[in-house]
Parts: C-alpha cells; structure tokens; sequence
C-alpha cells in the first residue's frame, strides 16, 4: 500500500513542479503510460480495467538509452469480452431515456496484462487523465472518471483502491474476491459485485460437507487471493470438523523443482478430494505435470477463478479433470449482447488499439506493419470491411454462460443507477450536510460512493443487485461438474446452486443424479483419515495428527453414543443401562429372588418340605401321645417347637418375591418371632431336663415344683414377648422399606429390603443368638446325666448346628450380592431350622416308628439301671 501511495504522491509532485517550469498555474505530464485500450467521450467518463493479456514482458536493459516500455501478449478473448460487455452496458444506459436522461457516459478502458505495475499505471491514468495540459488547480469540475470497473485481480484491487480510496474514487470490481478487500477503513470506497472468497469458502466447505470429504489437500496461488482463501478454508474447515491432509503454494514463478514436490505430496497423501484456489495461470504448470506423471483417481475441487477457464476444457484433460466440481459466480443473460460483439470492427474506432489487437489475433491482420497490398483478398476484405463474426466459434463470441460479464454488466449498471440516484436528489432533501445535495457540475466522487453504497435495482435478468455495509454483493454461485462432451473435450454442465440469501433454509441445492464422478465405480470417492466412528463408539485422537485421524472406541458399560462420529459417550440415567450395541439407554434388569427363579424354587420347596415334616412329626406325635417318649419332657413343649418350627420354615416364603412394604416390615418380625419362640421352647425343655435329674436326688426334691407347666408355658412367653417388644420398637422407630440399590450391580436394579435401623436388626439377631448360647450352654453341662434317654444330648447337638449356621451366615450374608444375599439368609433359616428338626426329633420318630418296643417306662427304667 505505500509503495503505491508514494508512486502516486511522486507523480502529483512531478505534476506541480512541471507547473512552475512550464507555465504558471498549468501542469504539465510528465510522460505517458503505453498502455492498450478503448476510448469514448461523454459527459462522465467511467474508468475500466480488464485482463486482455495474459502476460507482461520486459526488453533488455542496455543502460545506454531510456528503456522500452513493456508489451503484452497472449490475447484473452474472454477477458476482451468483458470489456465489450462494460462498452455495450455504457451504450445501452446512453440510450436508455429512463437512466441518466440528457446525460451520456463515456469510458477509458485499460489492459492490465494481468500484472500489478501495469494495473497500477492504468489506475494513474484513470485517475490524473490524460491530456497533456492541467490548468485548472482549483480542482473544480468532475474528475477524470467517476468511478472504476475492475480491476478482476484481488492484488491489484487492494494496491488500486488503497491509492484511490484516499480521494473516495468508487472502484466496483467484477471479479476481485480476496476477503480482505470487505475491510471498510482500509477500502473505504471499494464494491464488487462478486461474492468475497469468505462466501466463496463457505460454499466449497458446504460441498465437502456434502459428500462427506473430511480430509482435503489444499493447493493455492502465491498471491493475495490464494493466501486469504486459503487462510477462510481452512477456518471453515475447523469449524466443520473436518481436516487439512496437505497445504501447498503454487510458486508465481513456476519453478519446476516446487512443482515436482507438490506432486510427490499429492501422491503421497491418502487424500482423494484436492481443493484449488488459484486462477488458470498459476495453475497451468501444475496440471501439465499431472498430465504428464499420468495422476488420476484425484476428485479436484475448483475454486471460482479456474472453474470456467477453457483452457483446461480441451480433451488432453479430460482423464485428469473430468468429474471436477467447482463453483462459480452466477451466470447470467444479457439480451442483445451477441448482435453488439458480432458486429464490432477494427475500422469502427481507429484509436482503439485494442480493437486492432483484437482483429490482429483472430484474422492475422497488422495494421501498422503489414500493408493491404500484402495479404489475401479474403483477409484484405475481412480486415478493411465491416463484416461480422458469426462465422467465427470463439470464446469471445461465446454469451451461452456469462458469468464474469454479467458481474461487469451489473457493475456498470450500479455506477449509472447511484449517479441517477445522486442527479433526482431533492435540494433540503439530500443526504449530506445541511441536507445538500450533490452538485451534478462539480460532482465529489465521495457522494457518488455514498450513493453507490445504497442502490437496489433488478437486472433484466432478473436478479436483484445491491451492496451491503462492507460493499459485498449478494452470495449466490453456481455448482458446475466438468462432464465429457462428444467430442472428447470438457464441458461445463450446471448441477446446483448455493445461495446464502434462500428463504427456504437450505443454502445448498445439488442435482446428484446429474454429477459426473471420474472414477471406475462411477460413484462419489471417499476421502476420509479414519473412517466414521459408528454409534457405540467414541472418537480417540490419535496424538500428533489432526483431529480428522482417530481410533473408535467402544464406550462402556452404561455409556451410548446414538450418532455417528461421536467424541464423547453419555452416561445413561440412575435407572438405565445401554444395550448391547452400546448405541441406546435401555431400563435395567430389576432383580430380585422371586418364584420363577431356579433359586427361589428350590427355596420355596425346601421351606414347604420343611413345613410337611413339621406337620408329620406333629401327626406322629399326636398318635402316640401317650407313649413315654412322647410324654417324656413335657409333651406340650414338643407340640409348641413344632409350631414354631413350622413357623421359621414359612416365613422363608416373605423372603421371596418383589419386595413390598409390608413383606419387608414382616418378615424380619416374623422370622425374629419364629426363632425366639423355638430357642425358648428348647431352652425351657433343657431346663426341665436338668430339673428333673436334680428332683431324682435327695436334695432336691422340691426342685419341680418351680418347674411345673404353668412355669413353662409363662417362662416361653416371657422371652417370646421381649422379641415382640424389640420388634415393635424397631417397626416404629425404622421400619424396612423396599429400595431400588444400583451398588451391588451397576448394570442392574436390586430390589431389596433395607433393614431400616442397624441396631434394631442387631439387637434381634442378638436375642435370638444369646437365648442359643444359654440352650447350648445348658444342654452341654446336662449332656451326660443318666437317662436311658437323655434329651440333652440331642439339644446339644442342635444348639452345636444352629450356632454354627448362624455364625457362618454373617460374613457369607455381608459378602453375597443382591438376590443371593437373601438367599443366603433363607439358606441359614432353613439349616439351622432343618438341623433343630431333625436333632431333636429325628429320634424320637425313629423309635416310635421303627422300635416301638423301646418307647415302653420299663424298657427306660432297665436302661436307668444298667447304667447305675
């Protein structure tokens, strides 16, 4: 920007000091730029910069005279068509009684030759003019050109309006795209009515979206272009989630030696999507080289400088870039265009040297060193007649797909409708200060800019131009798929469009049945680092790539991921747990030992069978209730252990089954209850046995007397009603609820009995365990009294295996899981239960059944005696 700047302020210093030489108060030009272009006089005068060659060469410096000027070659017939377009926009307002009524437009056109000295020396003489004289220093009337069209390089746009933009000249480019340029307090006085490369960045990113191409190469120019798109893409790229396999700079001088290593990256990259912004001529050299390496199985991705080149159209790129897609800006129709181009003539304008260069290049004419004596009669009549070009197939002649025409076309158009704008204002009404308007005689290029900033008018194409607040116009391109035509060559075929503007939401609209993929399967590629993680799994970065190559890891137990590509995995709710595919939160498995379970059937019949034998025993027992054995021991005790007995084997049934509120209050009280009424039933009989040995001896004849039925019967009662007290005082104070417990196993739901209070269901298993160590203690000392059938020893054997039972069920209780920690308890009550039963009366049964000549006083009478 300062170099440009300081060009400027040396030529206006040349300018004033040729004043004071020359003649005072007149300037003087101190030369003139050699410059190929088209002129027209009017009464505003628009400036145009347009690419009509491709290259700019320099003559040899001898250092003995004043150097050559540059020249340029390769004509651009695209580009001169774009020029023709602004000419026939300015003849077609001129006629126009509607725009700009008794006002004619004028125009200066310049070849920039697609080189920044050349651009910026036009602009100069855009904005200084051209006459030899400058006599006017007051700087009144209306300046050389009231605004600019071009330049369609972003480099020359930000060094032509850095320059520019200090006096507010309005520049509205057609084709410049750089991002950089919607910078309003460096380009205060810039349009274009081209997108910016941040719209166009968007709209390549949404295409890659699309098909899912996560992972691009990057290939970009060496300029001002390249550098910022490329900067946009790979920002948006981020955003997307989506990476870079490769960024490369196309050298601006084409050395072989950075091509070559561009291309071994390409074919070393697993990329198969490649992304370029670049304009044809960086380019070039590049595909050249992949032509000639033979690199195919590429899907290229064009930016909009190089998707509608033709030069790449021909068929030698067909096996290379057929398939491309690209983007571009919208194409257009411009009715009455064709006739205007097909009938221009060299002859028409003889000052237009660029109309000669024209002619030169399409019929090889030479108006300046070749004589009409010397060529042909047909040339002789194409070069000096006034015949039209139809006949002549060129890119020139071409109106089918305007695209950076029509953007010139709208360009005009909008500079002729923001000075109609500026010329209808209303004195007292106008915009600027004091409410003034501008001065059409002495017209200040700002006011025009603030005009500019605000027109809003429909082509004829139909389309709607306006500018918003940094002087970018509307986001709107087509999608273009490069398709093979009949005769081997490219051909663009329009297959979407991504509009920004759509009201309907959906800013990209792809004809997917109409896209040509230059692959074998004749399907979209695939270009990915890794492969998407599918739900279940998790994304795991792979450390030191980018974030497009990772790992999928399942997630775990309790974890989902429902999307694809996921990078975190959700922890399902307290009472969910995920399926087996990890791709869902299912309710959990609720457990509990019930009915249908193995477990709880084998239970539930082991506590039937244990009730039956209590009911046999009691049959038994009630049949021979007069037999000694029965009778031995306070036959009402027997019944009363067997009640109880029966009773500790039924309340096993309150362990199984979903837990409900009133099982669980109930089933600790009853199993509580159950025991304590059988412990003191035999603790009572142990009693008895050692009263009645004690009574036998002189000494103690009266013992019985404290041990008679009714002591008994109110001894059992006693203890029972302590259990009934504890478990009445722990029923109110912390009653067992059902929970649903999530600790034992995370995966499942434990339905289960909290016990409510620690110390109630201590101090319940505690009375029930000292009132079994009395028993135990008193059955053991009483073992060995004689007695052809001492009692004792079977309830010291009973005792041994109900303490045993108990004690073991403590640590296998606290260390069993869920269901089986109930089981466990119900294992322990019907052992020790089954044990008591089968100690004390398995016996008993065993005489009365099978010798009943044993069960006789005299035959226990003998045994007494045999003993003593």
């Amino acid at each position: 920007m300062w170099i440009s700047l300081n060009i400027f302020l040396y030529l206006s210093l040349n300018c004033i000091f040729a004043a004071s030489v020359v003649n005072p108060g007149t300037c003087q030009l101190q030369g003139h730029f050699k410059l190929n272009g088209m002129y027209q006089d009017g009464d505003f005068i628009l400036g145009g910069l347009f690419e009509v060659h491709f290259f700019t060469l320099f003559p040899k410096l001898s250092f003995k005279s004043e150097p050559e000027p540059p020249y340029c070659e390769k004509f651009d017939m695209e580009s001169f068509q774009q020029a023709q377009t602004m000419v026939f926009a300015i003849d077609e307002i001129n006629k126009n009684p509607n725009l700009l009524p008794n006002i004619t437009l004028g125009y200066h056109l310049y070849d920039n030759c697609v080189m920044l000295g050349m651009a910026f020396r036009a602009a100069i003489s855009l904005a200084s003019g051209t006459e030899e004289y400058f006599s006017n220093l007051n700087c009144t009337g209306p300046p050389p050109v009231i605004g600019v069209v071009g330049d369609p390089g972003s480099t020359p746009s930000i060094a032509i309006s850095s320059v520019l933009g200090l006096f507010r000249v309005p520049i509205v480019s057609h084709y410049a795209t750089c991002s950089c340029l919607s910078d309003r307090k460096k380009y205060p006085s810039f349009f274009r009515t081209i997108p910016s490369d941040a719209f166009q960045v968007r709209a390549m990113v949404r295409i890659l979206s699309h098909f899912g191409w996560t992972w691009v190469g990057l290939i970009y120019s060496d300029d001002d272009y390249g550098i910022y798109a490329s900067v946009s893409f790979q920002q948006e790229m981020q955003q997307f989630g989506s990476c870079i396999s490769f960024s490369e700079i196309l050298p601006h001088d084409n050395n072989p030696k950075d091509i070559q290593r561009i291309m071994e990256v390409i074919k070393a990259s697993t990329a198969s999507v490649v992304v370029v912004f670049s304009t044809s001529s960086y380019l070039m050299p590049l595909i050249d080289e992949v032509v000639l390496q033979n690199l195919t199985g590429r899907q290229w991705i064009a930016s909009e400088a190089w998707a509608t080149s033709p030069v790449f159209h021909t068929p030698r790129y067909l096996p290379f870039l057929g398939g491309t897609l690209g983007i571009a800006i919208r194409r257009g129709e411009i009715l009455g265009l064709q006739e205007f181009l097909l009938h221009i003539h060299a002859s028409n304008n003889p000052k237009d040297n660029m109309l000669k260069i024209f002619w030169e290049n399409m019929f090889r004419c030479s108006f300046e060193t070749r004589s009409k004596d010397t060529i042909g009669e047909q040339e002789k009549s194409i070069c000096t007649g006034h015949e039209d070009l139809s006949t002549t197939k060129t890119p020139y002649t071409d109106v089918s797909g305007l695209r950076a025409s029509y953007n010139v076309y709208k360009a005009v158009y909008a500079l002729a409708h923001a000075l109609h704008d500026l010329m209808e204002c209303e004195e007292g009404r106008g915009p600027f200060d004091g409410n003034s308007c501008g001065n059409i005689t002495n017209l200040k290029p700002w006011q025009l800019v603030h005009y500019l900033q605000k027109v809003n008018f429909k082509t004829g194409f139909g389309d709607h131009v306006s500018f918003d607040e940094n002087g970018d116009a509307l986001a709107i391109y087509d999608v273009l798929n490069w398709h093979p035509s009949s005769d081997g060559s490219i051909r663009l075929h329009t297959v979407g469009v991504v509009n920004e503007g759509a009201g309907t939401g959906k800013v990209l609209s792809l004809d997917e049945s109409a896209l040509y993929w230059n692959f074998q399967t004749k399907n979209p590629p695939r270009s990915v680092c890794s492969a998407s993680c599918p739900p279940g799994t998790r994304q795991a970065m792979r450390k030191g790539l980018p974030i497009c190559c990772f790992d999928c890891l399942p997630c775990g137990d309790g974890e989902i991921s429902n999307a694809t590509d996921s990078t975190e995995c959700v922890t399902c709710p307290d009472e969910f747990w995920s399926n087996f595919d990890k791709n869902q939160c299912v309710p959990k498995e609720v457990e509990f030992l019930s009915y249908e379970d193995p477990l709880g059937i084998s239970l539930t019949t082991a506590s039937l069978l244990g009730t039956c034998f209590c009911a046999l025993v009691m049959i038994i027992f009630a049949l021979h209730l007069n037999t000694p054995i029965v009778r031995a021991n306070n036959s009402e005790l027997s019944f009363l252990l067997l009640l109880s007995l029966k009773l500790c084997f039924l309340c096993v049934l309150l362990f199984i089954g979903q837990p409900q509120l009133w099982t669980c209050q109930l089933r600790h009280v009853v199993f509580g209850i159950s025991f304590v009424l059988c412990i003191s039933s035999i603790l009572v009989k142990t009693m008895v046995v050692i009263a009645v040995f004690k009574s036998s001896r002189p000494e103690g004849k009266g013992t019985m007397k404290w041990f008679g039925a009714a002591q008994q019967r109110c001894t059992v009662l006693v203890l029972t009603a302590l259990q009934v007290v504890i478990c009445a005082v722990w029923l109110s104070n912390a009653s067992p609820t059902p929970i649903k417990n999530n600790q034992y196993i995370r995966s499942k739901i434990v339905y289960e009995c909290a016990i409510g209070s620690v110390a109630g269901f201590s101090l319940l298993l505690g009375y029930i365990g000292l009132l079994a160590a009395i028993s135990f203690l008193l059955a053991f000392l009483a073992r060995n009294l004689p007695d052809n059938f001492n009692e004792a020893k079977f309830i010291t054997f009973s005792m041994l295996i109900f303490c045993a039972v108990w004690i073991a069920f403590v640590p296998a209780y606290v260390s069993s899981p869920g269901k089986y920690a109930v089981a466990v308890e119900i294992f322990a009550i019907l052992a020790s239960s089954f044990g008591l039963l089968v100690a004390i009366f398995a016996p008993k049964c065993y005489i009365i059944l099978l010798h009943p000549e044993r069960n006789t006083k005299k035959a226990i009478i003998r045994r007494e005696t045999k003993k003593r």
